[in-house]
């Protein structure tokens, strides 16, 4: 097993595999059909990628046979062809185009494939395939989706899509000689590592299709990301040797943390293992306590309710059974693996325990680190750290106020305690969260006039608002629902809410109760009247994004838990609202950019680095605030903190030098992948030109973002002090 001939360059950490793999009794037939099936696709002998005894020692059959261990002969046999077909493309597009450097190659070769994939199922329009790749396709689609709803044709189409182009991104960083950062790497390795393309598969294989109308929720996304990052982590372990070593691969997780931490490989290594089993019980936490709810909440009926928990029985069985196959095959470095592992099964104290498929079960793992690890998320104890030493923070653009900055600072004023935001609400306990010097102090209007310079009186009042709408919001949610514990209050004030946010025209909204409410009554028509249909539904969803990720928060607080670093990071652009408080700089500007450029990877990079930049300022400026006198569990220094087991200063500085390659990301994005892309999507000069513009309007905002943190009494211990009166941890 393994690489023959070379030493390993690290020692395969001890893997949490907490469930037993099963073996699909269908094997041998999968086996059978499997050969005859790729030659007849043209993926043998001539194709000059893979012989058949290529294809008989990777066994894809054995893969599926262990990740599907419940499906007949036929499903099995299916689901084997559709993991040979991509592992093939994967190998062919290496050859052909990686190892040439050949990107044009490359990206006319991914164009032709989505005709391939009609969503309709009608195969009569598609072309003749030119290459096995699209042979392969052709037959497997026209196998597959008469038997699923459009819904899942429509997003098993696009997650193959995704997984199919994102490999021009590893082959540009190859061509670049790019390492990725580890958020960068984590997100992308999503697109192009196939494991959400996978859970589409476990939903056909296990007949476990998820209902339309939760598939896009917080739970289901969240569950799925999980699962995602540990199959691709788990296979970073074992494929460093042959992607980095042989390949000259540089996108795999032991490396990008090798290269962020400038560490050994083996540290690299055990720290890939750490976030792999974090992801691990983030699937099994978002499984136990946020899956059933959302059944309840969305109305399911016994049969969706029954298929949804097939799903997450087929994703279990999924990482269960890739370990498993991962220990014996000849693609990995997998040497005494499998030994190990069956020594540890003939540990246990049970008849039969080293039996077929019990390495991937060692309850060794339930204990030790894992369990450390899990104990360790639920045992945060609030006290005094003390305000956080920011470092000099990388900001290479400049900041420019607009010049009615004293004007949106009165309107501001006048308009926060006509809406009622400075004092409490009637008859709710701690609502009183602000008061017009605590206004004054937080300069809200300061942050608005960096994010918009050229803005209008009007337009930067409106983002001036927006701003402290969403501020004094995500004040109000811990102040009355965190300390009482009060999810359902929070969910039903998020219910109410939604209510201020008609798409269509003519829609009656309820008379305003409170603050937040009165403040969004007025906000939103004001914003979403002269926009079109699209851009509301647009603005409406980064708004709900933002109050559905504070229940999220809230939800931690109930269970006193420290997020999941991977988790954690991907809602807090959420929490801190990224989405809203950027297309304020965009209020009643018509958009000329296609949608079809922002589901590209690089245009996504380029809104998420940016993001991150932000919150990751705010999360150091705001640690003392938060950790100290708010007790809360969100921010990046604690999560960092926990997971790593670090002091306070040193997980500040892992935060400031994530902050600092996330500004990195941004640039190269700008430099070297909007310009393909533009080229790639032949964009109009007028499309070219608006990406240039949202570039700048990024810029200016993570400028204004460093600027307003640098000069707000919102964040310095005095003011803390004087708000709070004092720490409750004063020594």
């Amino acid at each position: 097993m393994g690489v023959a001939g070379t030493a390993q360059p690290f020692q395969l950490p001890r893997f949490y595999t907490a469930y037993p793999a099963r073996l699909n009794p269908n094997l041998d037939a999968a086996r059978a059909h499997s050969v005859p099936w790729a030659r007849d696709m043209g993926m043998l002998d001539g194709s000059g990628v893979w012989t058949r005894a290529d294809l008989e020692a990777h066994d894809y059959a054995l893969l599926c046979a262990y990740t599907h261990p419940d499906c007949d002969a036929a499903e099995l046999a299916l689901v084997t062809d559709w993991y040979a077909w991509v592992f093939f493309f994967d190998d062919h597009f290496l050859e052909r185009y990686k190892r040439t450097g050949d990107r044009e190659g490359g990206r006319d070769h991914l164009a032709r494939l989505p005709l391939f994939m009609p969503a309709g199922g009608d195969m009569s329009g598609v072309p003749e395939p030119s290459n096995p790749v699209e042979a392969g396709l052709a037959d497997l689609w026209a196998r597959t989706v008469p038997a699923m709803s459009r819904a899942w044709r429509e997003r098993f189409a696009e997650r193959t899509t995704h997984l199919l182009n994102e490999s021009l991104w590893e082959l540009s960083n190859i061509n670049a000689h790019r390492i990725a950062n580890p958020v960068e790497y984590i997100e992308m390795r999503r697109r192009v590592g196939g494991a959400p393309w996978s859970a589409c598969l476990v939903e056909h294989a296990a007949n476990a299709e998820i209902p339309a109308r939760i598939a896009g929720s917080r739970p289901l996304r969240a569950l799925c990301d999980a699962f995602a990052d540990a199959v691709h982590l788990r296979n970073d372990l074992f494929s460093y040797q042959r992607e980095v070593e042989e390949e000259g691969e540089l996108s795999n997780g032991v490396l990008v943390l090798e290269t962020f931490f400038d560490c050994t490989t083996q540290e690299a290594a055990e720290a890939v293992n750490d976030i792999l089993t974090s992801r691990i019980q983030q699937f099994e936490h978002t499984a136990f306590t946020e899956v059933p709810p959302l059944c309840v909440e969305a109305g399911l009926d016994p049969a969706e309710i029954a298929r949804v928990g097939a799903y997450v029985k087929g994703l279990q069985d999924w990482q269960s059974g890739g370990h498993e196959w991962h220990l014996r095959s000849s693609r990995y470095m997998n040497e005494g693996a499998l030994d190990g592992a069956r020594a540890a099964a003939r540990e246990l104290a049970y008849p039969g325990a080293s039996g077929l498929g019990l390495s991937g079960l060692d309850v060794r793992s339930l204990f030790g680190p894992p369990a450390a690890a899990r104990l360790r998320k639920h045992a945060h104890a609030p006290g005094r750290v003390g305000p956080a030493a920011v470092p000099e923070i990388e900001m290479p653009f400049e900041v420019t106020l607009n010049p009615h900055l004293p004007a949106a600072r009165d309107g501001l004023a006048e308009w926060a305690e006509r809406m009622g935001m400075l004092r409490a609400q009637p008859g709710v306990p701690g609502s009183g969260v602000w008061d017009a010097a605590l206004l004054a102090g937080f300069d809200l209007a300061l942050c608005a006039a960096g994010i918009a310079p050229d803005a209008g009186p009007d337009e930067l009042d409106l983002g001036a608002r927006w701003l402290a709408w969403g501020t004094y919001g995500d004040d109000y949610y811990p102040a009355v629902f965190g300390r009482s514990r009060d999810l359902a209050g929070a969910r039903a004030m998020n219910a109410r809410l939604g209510l201020f946010m008609p798409v269509d025209d003519g829609v009656p909204v309820p008379p305003a109760r409170d603050a937040l409410e009165r403040g969004l009554a007025d906000l939103w028509p004001r914003t979403a009247g002269p926009m079109a249909p699209e851009a509301r539904r647009a603005l409406r969803a980064a708004v709900e994004d933002m109050l559905e990720s504070w229940l999220w928060e809230l939800g931690d607080h109930v269970q006193n838990r420290v997020p999941d670093p991977v988790d954690y990071l991907e809602m807090r652009r959420r929490t801190f609202g990224s989405d809203l408080t950027m297309s304020l700089a965009r209020i009643g500007r018509a958009p000329a950019i296609p949608a079809e450029a922002y589901a590209t990877g690089p245009m996504r990079s380029l809104l998420t680095s940016a993001a991150d930049v932000g919150w990751l300022v705010n999360d150091m400026f705001s640690h003392q605030k938060e950790i100290e006198f708010e007790g809360e569990l969100h921010n990046a220094i604690l999560v960092v903190r926990n997971f790593f087991g670090c002091d306070q200063q040193d997980a500040l500085r892992i935060v400031a030098d994530l902050a600092s390659s996330r500004m990195r990301q941004f640039q190269h994005v700008v430099m070297h992948e909007l310009p393909v892309l533009c080229d790639d999507l032949e964009l109009p000069n007028e499309a070219r030109a608006a990406v240039g513009e949202l570039v700048r309007q990024l810029q200016d905002w993570m400028a204004a973002v460093l600027h307003w943190h640098r000069n707000a009494r919102r964040y310095g211990e005095e003011d803390l002090r004087r708000r709070y009166r004092e720490s409750p941890w004063t020594e």
